[in-house]
């Protein structure tokens, strides 16, 4: 059985190198009591900070990327490959997260690109898909989760599913306080298990998690992730608080 994941996407944050130390320092110190034993800690800081990170040795924190680019090497002036990223010491990569879809417009051709980098160079791909509110409103949600994924995923090999999260990100709710149902989010747990089984085998699918993304904090953990039975979160904001983060962690492992 896989593990669950719960991965921390700093965003572009923090803005100096006195206030990562106080961010580290304070995660170093709230990791020490806690087992984790079912469950993997990624955490994703600016690509600037890896090294700081790296240097810490903490055993039971992964680094993830937050992004990357999709060619090896080349005159792509200020962007960063995956391999770049693996060779840095990465584990993971973020691919699709909404905020890249809205900010810099990348479309699942983008991501599909992305996303073979990102499993080519040998990091494992946390694969964001998720609905608009008026998408959600018009009975859009089936579609365009099944049309994200299918795209996306267009000529990813079976054997490299295993390496593949998918984290359900309703636009919606990123950066809000508005939380999906138990329901909500179980019904599009299915919709991409039933999207994937039409992409994979199912002794495959079996082997990709499902993750919710979205607002997560600790007191309604069990209502985005445990009730609906999704296999970890991705957590925004509030990774930037490492007793907050830890603390959505340690329920999360504990169930």
């Amino acid at each position: 059985m896989n593990k669950k994941i719960v991965v921390g996407n700093l965003k572009m944050n923090p803005v100096s190198p006195v206030e990562l130390e106080r961010y580290l320092d304070l995660l170093e110190r709230e990791m020490k009591n806690k087992k984790m034993e079912r469950t993997e800690i990624v955490i994703c800081p600016p690509a600037i900070y890896f090294d700081r990170l790296i240097q810490r040795k903490m055993k039971k924190v992964q680094l993830g990327a937050q992004d990357a680019f999709w060619e090896y090497q080349g005159a792509y002036t200020g962007e960063i490959s995956a391999a770049m990223m693996k060779a840095a010491g990465a584990q993971y990569a973020i691919v699709g997260h909404s905020e890249r879809r809205k900010y810099f417009g990348e479309d699942e051709n983008i991501i599909n690109l992305k996303l073979k980098a990102i499993l080519k160079s040998g990091l494992s791909a946390v694969l964001c898909v998720g609905e608009s509110l008026e998408e959600r409103k018009g009975g859009q949600t089936s579609p365009v989760l099944k049309k994200q994924l299918k795209n996306s995923l267009l000529g990813v090999g079976t054997g490299k599913t295993e390496y593949i999260t998918v984290a359900y990100e309703p636009i919606w709710a990123v950066g809000t306080d508005k939380i999906p149902t138990s329901d909500e989010i179980l019904e599009a747990k299915l919709i991409i298990k039933k999207a994937l089984t039409e992409l994979f085998a199912k002794k495959t699918v079996e082997k990709i998690r499902v993750i919710y993304g979205g607002s997560v904090k600790s007191f309604w953990v069990k209502q985005v992730c445990l009730d609906p039975a999704m296999d970890g979160a991705l957590v925004g904001r509030e990774s930037l608080a490492p007793h907050e983060f830890l603390k959505i962690a340690a329920v999360i492992d504990e169930n």
